[in-house]
């Protein structure tokens, strides 16, 4: 699962950053740059949907659809979820907006795909990937709902399968670190206090 995939990128890149941060955090955002020049390049399109989190990019984006084709839907998706999962371990900013545009993305592309509307294929692509890196199912459907207006009571029950999918997917290909970490050392018995006698 592509959440899954940022998550784990973006732990595994914090590790080496955080070793030499003053090194490392400018050739991170040397390769944001390369992915949004990427995408700029091959298809014509500005490089503000890959740099930035996408809050004001996402109406835009959802109301111009049309003008991408699905292999540059596909580029978009890949290079923002490496600029995404890279900047996670580097720079400061929230994981919500970023998550929503790549969900956004992601529903475009499989609007492609027949018998899936537009409006609902972005709204279950928002959906999945904020339910993914977030984990948190009902503010995953809420975002959803919220970000389509009129259109996200109609489309609600299909957001709430893909949320539920999407959440328990995560959960067994990832579990979250404590529940991982409790079940797999039982905690040391006391010792017994020493007899006074």
């Amino acid at each position: 699962m592509l959440s899954g995939g940022i998550h784990r990128g973006a732990l595994a890149l914090r590790g080496v950053v955080q070793r030499q941060a003053l090194l490392w955090t400018p050739v991170v955002g040397l390769f944001v740059a390369g992915t949004a020049v990427l995408f700029s390049q091959v298809t014509g399109k500005g490089t503000n949907k890959v740099l930035f989190s996408g809050q004001t990019a996402l109406g835009p984006f959802v109301l111009h659809t049309a003008v991408y084709s699905l292999g540059a839907l596909l580029l978009l998706l890949a290079m923002k979820a490496l600029a995404y999962s890279a900047s996670l371990s580097s720079f400061r900013g929230g994981p919500i907006f970023p998550s929503i545009f790549v969900g956004a993305v992601g529903g475009a592309a499989l609007s492609h795909l027949p018998g899936l509307p537009l409006v609902a294929a972005v709204g279950m692509g928002i959906g999945a990937m904020t339910a993914g890196m977030l984990r948190l199912p009902f503010t995953a459907v809420l975002l959803a709902c919220l970000m389509l207006f009129s259109d996200g009571v109609a489309i609600m029950p299909l957001v709430i399968v893909a949320v539920v999918t999407s959440y328990v997917t995560v959960l067994r290909l990832d579990p979250p670190a404590e529940a991982a970490g409790s079940s797999a050392k039982p905690a040391p018995a006391p010792e017994p206090a020493p007899d006074p006698a």
